[in-house]
């Protein structure tokens, strides 16, 4: 893109659409990470991780626990080439959407009557074929995916479990503080 605009109007239009590229990079980045250390914030409002991941900055009023965390595996998963990156998340989401689609059928299947605010109007064969074509792309990605994706991938699954029974300990020998019962930080502003 670069070079098409280097060959359309100069140089000056090269420098200043690489420019651009610079800070819209740099905005994504920033966009994504405060949405993530928001979202790990309200986890610890809620009660789901220990109360320390909830402390905010004095001068931002920003989750600084998590955004140097976040930058911590940012560092981590930096030496991996792109590609690499982006097949290890798309693997990790389709594990996700799977698991979606599982609930979705059990439930139904399950307890049919629920009350719930909007329900699907196709009967339980209907919902198998409507979620089985979306899943069988997701399996074909996954069945893509290099050795490099599933380490990760399989790694990231097996400490999100392990971190899920690890904070089950953690409330049960009361090992770190946790918001309990709704109370949930007060936010400044």
């Amino acid at each position: 893109m670069a070079q098409a605009a280097e060959l359309i109007a100069g140089k000056w239009l090269k420098i200043f659409l690489e420019i651009g590229a610079v800070l819209s990079a740099i905005g994504l980045f920033e966009a994504q990470l405060s949405s993530s250390a928001f979202q790990v914030l309200g986890m610890a409002d809620i009660g789901c991780l220990p109360k320390f991941f909830g402390q905010r900055s004095k001068w931002f009023n920003t989750p600084w626990i998590v955004i140097l965390l976040s930058t911590v595996i940012s560092l981590a998963v930096s030496h991996m080439n792109f590609t690499d990156i982006r097949s290890s998340a798309n693997f990790l989401y389709s594990l996700g959407m799977l698991l979606e689609f599982a609930s979705f059928v059990w439930l139904r299947s399950k307890l049919p009557t629920m009350k719930r605010p909007y329900r699907v109007p196709l009967q339980l064969s209907g919902l198998v074929i409507m979620c089985s074509i979306p899943s069988a792309f997701l399996v074909v990605i996954m069945a893509l995916a290099t050795k490099k994706v599933y380490l990760v991938s399989g790694v990231m699954t097996a400490g999100g479990i392990g971190w899920y029974f690890l904070m089950k300990l953690c409330k049960s020998k009361k090992l770190f503080k946790f918001n309990v019962d709704g109370e949930v930080g007060v936010e400044v502003n």
